[in-house]
């Protein structure tokens, strides 16, 4: 039988933002973003009837980047110990590209603890594209070029409508905007999304999941959350019209979806 660390025995300590109060919401951010970058649109209406538990990584937010190599194991152990410390013994994941691998971990390997879970813009295992994506991502941060690295991220991170309808004189500070924001952990936490398969995770899953699937994605091809929908007994799938970058083209329907689950759930 193996046996995995828990997470009193983990050694990394994530700064972690704590709101509310109520059933637990227990967010995974995505790799390149932060609680506040990925969820701050999200987190002070649901932190009304739920405590919000919401993470940074290494690298990201207020947590000091990893010394080590980080794995998907290390992620899932490090945001469970956020949920210990904040006293919540059962929770509501929730997602979200990088975390959404991280989530699904956390509930194959600790039912009785995840009483729903929500995924968006998610992974089951990287494609070649994804791989190719996170390679080019490692190698301009390598490198320092960051105007290079915004607009690669412009063009894969957002649909098309949504950066073709930025007026031409905001193109400019919409890519200084992105060069500013990206964590010190991004190429740590790209490297989790090059090496984590949870394939096998999917089957042992058991609480009520919600699939949500972006379908202007060219970041993560939408076959993914297809396959995650597929792969969890009794999933919903819902689609949302926007690119990989939910929270800032569609963040209104977006907490709509996540609402409605948790209402029609009694989560």
């Amino acid at each position: 039988m193996t046996t995995h660390p828990t997470a009193a025995q983990h050694p990394t300590a994530l700064a972690t933002t704590v709101l509310g109060s109520g059933p637990a919401l227990l967010f995974a951010h995505g790799a390149g973003g932060s609680a506040e970058a990925n969820y701050s649109p999200l987190l002070p209406g649901l932190a009304k009837d739920h405590t919000v538990i919401a993470p940074d990584y290494p690298g990201s937010g207020a947590t000091p980047r990893a010394t080590e190599p980080l794995t998907i194991d290390e992620l899932a152990d490090a945001v469970l110990a956020a949920a210990d410390a904040a006293g919540a013994r059962t929770f509501t994941l929730v997602g979200y590209s990088l975390g959404t691998l991280v989530s699904v971990r956390i509930a194959a390997r600790h039912p009785e603890r995840v009483t729903g879970l929500v995924l968006t813009a998610g992974i089951v295992k990287p494609d070649n594209r994804l791989l190719a994506v996170v390679e080019v991502w490692r190698l301009l941060l390598e490198k320092g070029d960051l105007d290079s690295f915004a607009r690669f991220v412009a063009l894969t991170g957002f649909s098309e409508e949504f950066f073709n309808g930025l007026p031409n004189d905001q193109v400019e500070q919409f890519y200084r905007l992105v060069r500013d924001s990206v964590p010190a952990g991004t190429p740590d936490q790209a490297g989790v999304v090059a090496t984590a398969d949870v394939s096998a995770d999917l089957s042992r899953i058991t609480a009520p999941t919600l699939v949500i699937c972006p379908t202007g994605d060219a970041l993560v091809s939408p076959a993914q959350s297809r396959r995650l929908a597929d792969g969890i007994a009794g999933a919903e799938y819902v689609e949302i019209p926007t690119g990989h970058v939910v929270m800032a083209e569609r963040p209104a329907a977006w907490q709509r979806l996540i609402e409605d689950f948790l209402s029609r759930h009694g989560l």
